[in-house]
């Protein structure tokens, strides 16, 4: 029936798509926790094949849980989007479990943009809207810092003069 009526909100914006490095970055993340755990258990299926030669199986799981990963991550990375509209922000997210988030610019108190030494090697910024309601707070990740230093300052000042008028 009404398989997309939680996106609805936002079918007819068009979105700004965060960077690509975002997704690289996020796969290269996972990779730090996930080749180590791969090399442990190569090595462990090597040593121990002739005893149990079944065991060569766990580092082929491990490799697929890798791969599987790994798109997952970019689709999810390819999925965020936001939209500067006349009175508010919009924020998706998800590829499966789709978000939109409506954030009114007269609601905003103040707008950051941090970026870790890992967001700085990739030359990327995450900007996060904190507003009067929890339920309204926004995130959006991997945003190349030129444009999150001009997102910041455009929704500072429109939080100010929609904010004036209420």
């Amino acid at each position: 029936m009404n398989r997309d009526l939680s996106f609805s909100i936002g079918a007819d914006v068009p979105f700004n798509r965060v960077s690509p490095k975002y997704g690289l970055k996020e796969v290269l993340a996972s990779l730090t926790l996930l080749v180590p755990l791969f090399i442990a258990a190569l090595v462990f299926a090597i040593i121990f094949t002739s005893e149990v030669p079944w065991l060569h199986v766990i580092w082929i799981a491990v490799l697929a849980y890798g791969i599987i990963s790994t798109i997952i991550i970019l689709r999810q990375a390819r999925a965020i989007g936001y939209a500067e509209r006349e009175d508010d922000l919009l924020v998706r997210r998800g590829i499966m479990f789709h978000r939109a988030t409506v954030v009114p610019y007269g609601r905003l108190q103040f707008v950051d943009v941090d970026a870790g030494p890992i967001d700085r090697m990739f030359g990327l910024a995450t900007v996060k809207l904190h507003t009067a309601s929890a339920a309204t707070d926004a995130t959006i990740p991997g945003l190349p810092r030129a444009e999150a230093d001009r997102l910041r300052d455009s929704l500072a000042g429109l939080g100010q003069a929609n904010l004036a008028g209420l």
